[in-house]
């Protein structure tokens, strides 16, 4: 069996939807139907962490094995909370040397672009354009630290922004992605996984 560790904030647990409609939910029935079987996903996550918060959840977690597939989505709150890039830029590959860690020598290990939130009708009050400046920024980070350590890093900002205005790809909080929203995310995992 496929094992997957699934690392993040509220858009890994899928905050406002039905587990099953998460992201790492979705990517696992893609796997299953591409007769990959997989463990349904360890997820280590929660609404509101940001970089730090992850990395202290790690560290008191007792992983059991190391992992075939490895997710990892977070800075948003970062952002969010108006934390430093060059903390952010610390925090993040220590995530992901910790991430390293857990995998096998075959791991594929993910990293996802921070979705832009200023897009959602819960933004609509904020500066919609300064959020996207900087998530723009922590996503360059993210960028240039994926190329460091030579992993993937797959963007799903573009899909956010072009979905964010369309009700049906919003929950009801109108701040986070609907389940059909995070099926566009699993596919982008699933078509890297299988390339």
């Amino acid at each position: 069996m496929i094992s997957y560790l699934a690392l993040g904030d509220s858009y890994t647990i899928g905050e406002q939807v039905p587990l099953f409609e998460s992201f790492p939910y979705q990517l696992v029935q893609l796997m299953r139907k591409a007769d990959k079987p997989v463990t349904a996903p360890e997820i280590i996550a929660k609404t509101g962490w940001t970089t730090d918060e992850l990395l202290a959840a790690m560290k008191q977690t007792k992983f059991l094995q190391p992992y075939d597939i490895i997710t990892l989505l977070i800075g948003v709150n970062n952002q969010y909370r108006g934390r430093s890039i060059t903390e952010f830029e610390d925090q993040l590959e220590q995530l992901i040397q910790m991430a390293r860690s857990l995998a096998h020598v075959d791991t594929k290990l993910v990293m996802l672009s921070i979705p832009d939130w200023g897009i959602t009708p819960f933004a609509k009050e904020r500066d919609a354009e300064k959020i996207a400046l900087e998530i723009d920024a922590f996503n360059e980070v993210c960028k240039s630290i994926a190329e460091k350590f030579s992993i993937p890093f797959l963007d799903i900002t573009a899909s956010l922004r072009l979905d964010g205005k369309e009700p049906s790809y919003i929950a009801e909080d109108g701040l986070h992605p609907s389940g059909k929203e995070y099926a566009k995310w699993a596919k982008v995992v699933f078509n890297y996984l299988i390339s």
